[in-house]
């Protein structure tokens, strides 16, 4: 830690405190269980942020990705192919809502967020439209890439760039209920604020940028499926592009492939990340329709070309993990058993949901958030050290703790994981 701490600095992270927060060393990893270097054991209750899919160590993952090592490590993507890279567009078309196409890869899911804004704007140009707007979501997270953080609406993690950022125009979370307020109420309303913006300004809007079902880092801030058929018809009626940014919601996170699998709708450009690699390597994508494409078509001097791209785009070494990790999905039975996790810990929360120290429990899937009452500056990041005390990684957003395990997590380590939550509420908050 001495080393870390003069050398290294950490992501969110606030160096002023974390010594004193007693930081671990992960020295290790093996199924839902990490290990420091003082040989301690604990869940990983958030998925090493939200991206383990089997677990860590994962032996078919880790042979493809040997496999491959050995006949390719890399190539650019750019004006060359590869076999892997084939293959897992082929597959993600395959799993993805009907209607979409193409596949354009990137890096993390802030670098898909980008490269689809870019999209989307560029399409509409390209069509011969003015549309320099997009329209977006209150406690929205995309990134923390300029691009991405413009569509961002976390004002603690965002508001200090706003002088930097393209202009855009904000409407309230769908998933911020008044008192005594229904989800669907709460999502009528705010699709009313989306059209009356759109009458006004419509025509100078590419695309809404919305989070399929959950707000995941606004606080797993969850919404009616009655929204996004809502942002649907009104894209539709308006001439805009629905771009959903599926970075934590995709890859079975929400009991199905998509979270907008749940209301039915297919997206003109759809972000995916995190969970498709099995959490081993990034790798990210913009899954497009057809019509998105077909704009960037045109003769080498035509300027149409959609020039972005990353060095490491397409790493053949990321796709034979998403390709064994995909694999094993379908074997396995993986998306059924994210949607019976999400139940048994709905039903699992239903007495923790009736503390006195508890707001509210909200989940969709295997993605849930449980808000906590303040009793002190960091309550919800104390809620989180009394569950490592008891061997269990979970992570605050303020007084929100989040928990996203692993979705090959066995009933028995479920369990463990919601015991050890709910000794750590009482402790700290009941």
């Amino acid at each position: 830690m001495a080393r870390d701490l003069a050398a290294v600095w950490h992501p969110f992270t606030q160096h002023a405190q974390w010594p004193a927060d007693d930081p671990l060393v992960i020295d290790r990893a093996e199924g839902v269980y990490l290990f420091d270097t003082d040989a301690n054991r604990y869940l990983d209750g958030v998925s090493s942020l939200w991206v383990t899919v089997h677990g860590h160590a994962e032996p078919a993952i880790n042979a493809a990705v040997r496999n491959q090592l050995e006949r390719l490590d890399h190539s650019t993507f750019l004006g060359l192919t590869h076999e892997p890279g084939i293959r897992i567009a082929e597959e993600l078309l395959r799993i993805a809502p009907v209607g979409l196409e193409k596949v354009f890869f990137a890096g993390d899911g802030s670098s898909a967020a980008e490269a689809a804004i870019k999209m989307a704007y560029q399409a509409a140009r390209q069509r011969g439209q003015d549309r320099p707007l997009y329209v977006h979501c209150a406690e929205g997270y995309h990134g923390d890439t300029l691009g991405a953080v413009s569509l961002g609406g976390v004002e603690l993690f965002h508001a200090t760039y706003r002088p930097l950022l393209i202009e855009t125009r904000m409407v309230s979370s769908p998933g911020v209920l008044s008192a005594g307020q229904t989800r669907p109420e709460r999502a009528a309303q705010v699709l009313a604020e989306m059209r009356s913006l759109l009458e006004r300004e419509g025509d100078r809007v590419c695309a809404v940028v919305v989070e399929p079902m959950v707000q995941a880092a606004g606080g797993m801030l969850t919404h009616d499926r009655s929204f996004l058929v809502g942002v649907r018809r009104l894209c539709d009626e308006f001439g805009a592009a629905m771009l959903v940014d599926e970075v934590a919601t995709g890859i079975g996170a929400t009991g199905t492939w998509f979270a907008v699998e749940h209301a039915g709708v297919t997206p003109d450009l759809m972000v995916v990340g995190k969970r498709l690699t099995g959490g081993v390597l990034p790798l990210s994508a913009v899954v497009v329709r057809g019509w998105v494409y077909d704009a960037f078509l045109g003769a080498p001097d035509s300027g149409r070309t959609f020039f972005h791209g990353h060095t490491y785009t397409a790493n053949p070494l990321a796709c034979a993990a998403a390709l064994a990790n995909l694999d094993l999905m379908h074997a396995r039975g993986t998306v059924q058993r994210a949607a019976a996790i999400g139940e048994r810990m709905a039903a699992s929360l239903e007495s923790v949901a009736k503390y006195d120290g508890v707001v509210e429990v909200r989940r969709m899937g295997t993605m849930t958030g449980v808000e906590v009452r303040s009793v002190g500056v960091r309550t919800g990041f104390d809620v989180c050290r009394a569950a490592r005390r008891r061997g269990v990684i979970v992570r605050p957003l303020g007084d929100v703790v989040v928990l996203m395990p692993p979705l090959g997590i066995s009933d028995d380590q479920l369990d463990e994981l919601i015991g050890a939550l709910d000794e750590s509420i009482r402790e700290v908050v009941q």
